[in-house]
């Protein structure tokens, strides 16, 4: 019996490498080899910017400058971690777009619904698709800060070329940003994790169980199994 379950682990993570949406045994591959490593890209290069930036922003964060070899060494990585964050988020743009449409009944996650789940108040509907409102608002609002980070960014990379009045409202437009970006990153982090166990897998092995899929998005579960309502 042993050896049969782990033949079919051994077979989703193989399918994981290269198709999506396929049931294999009480799995069901959700992302890709090629989806994670989009998703990882981003991941990695924003937490480059991220604790490259830190120091830079603030005094109170200077002991992240050793993690990066000095404050002098993190003035050079962190611009060019921004455009690596954005070239991986393009990537990622177009790679999910297809599944991030809005639904016709998916309108209402702009307003009090989305901090509804976040507050974990709001259950998942019979309808769920393979990505929830939320999951879409939140997709949309990192490909839309990674394009704000390069624009305001590039005045504060080549201040010669740009007036100071522009530099000063890029600065806190990249300020605002930034602190939004933070903030959103640690919800998503808790809600693929803690929040929802057995979500994190889906980024990691590509797999989610049979029964994660139906709690958490029984219409995207059902289109992939052709079980009915």
């Amino acid at each position: 019996m042993s050896t049969v379950i782990h033949e079919v682990a051994d077979r989703a993570i193989v399918q994981a490498r290269a198709h999506d949406n396929i049931v294999v045994g009480d799995e069901i591959v959700r992302h890709r080899r090629a989806t994670r490593l989009i998703h990882w890209s981003v991941a990695l290069t924003f937490f480059v910017a991220l604790f490259s930036g830190m120091p830079i922003w603030t005094p109170i964060f200077g002991w992240m400058a050793a993690l990066m070899g000095g404050l002098d060494v993190a003035r050079v990585i962190h611009p060019w971690a921004g455009v690596a964050f954005f070239v991986a988020s393009v990537f990622q743009f177009f790679h999910w777009l297809g599944d991030m449409k809005f639904e016709p009944g998916e309108k209402g996650w702009f307003g009090p619904k989305l901090l509804s789940y976040m507050r974990w108040e709001t259950g998942p509907s019979e309808g769920e698709g393979k990505y929830n409102g939320g999951q879409k608002v939140f997709f949309y609002m990192v490909n839309l800060a990674a394009l704000a980070f390069l624009l305001t960014g590039i005045p504060m990379w080549f201040p010669m070329n740009f007036s100071s009045m522009l530099r000063q409202v890029c600065i806190l437009l990249h300020d605002i940003t930034f602190i939004l970006m933070l903030v959103s990153i640690i919800g998503h982090i808790y809600l693929g994790s803690a929040a929802e166990p057995g979500t994190f897998r889906a980024i990691t092995r590509g797999t989610v169980t049979r029964k994660w899929a139906k709690f958490h998005h029984p219409g995207w579960y059902r289109k992939v199994t052709g079980e009915k309502r």
